[in-house]
């Protein structure tokens, strides 16, 4: 699977849960196994869990791997491994305490919306109705 789609259904998985904070960083040019590092708060143990969950399922629904995932007993601070992604789920008292932010640094990604479905005007719908043949 295409980088930008993981990390897209990452962020829409969390988004569905109402993951706050959420940060993507561009890890490529530094020295580790994966390319990309999701940062995302939970308000609580029960909704950490949830987006934890909700991104294994995601990201298997798309076709890809969960490597493992780490924290879940504990439900503070979760950590999916995607392979080429890893996401971290935290309360935010622990998110501030390790601040992760300032480890992984640089510029967060840019996450381009969604372009809505065009829909056809008024006037190429009339023109599709309009029968063919003698004007």
């Amino acid at each position: 699977m295409d980088i930008r789609l993981k990390q897209r259904v990452v962020v829409e998985a969390l988004e569905d849960v109402k993951g706050r904070d959420i940060i993507v960083y561009n890890t490529a040019r530094m020295p580790s196994m994966f390319e990309r590092v999701v940062i995302a708060s939970g308000d609580s143990t029960r909704q950490v869990k949830a987006l934890a969950d909700r991104v294994q399922e995601r990201v298997r629904e798309a076709g890809s791997r969960v490597y493992g995932v780490e924290g879940e007993a504990g439900g503070e601070w979760v950590l999916v491994d995607l392979g080429d992604v890893v996401v971290h789920i935290m309360h935010p008292a622990v998110r501030d305490f390790y601040n992760l932010e300032e480890v992984w640094g640089g510029k967060p990604v840019r996450l381009k919306k969604k372009p809505p479905a065009k829909k056809k005007s008024a006037k190429k719908r009339a023109k599709a109705k309009r029968p063919r043949g003698k004007r």
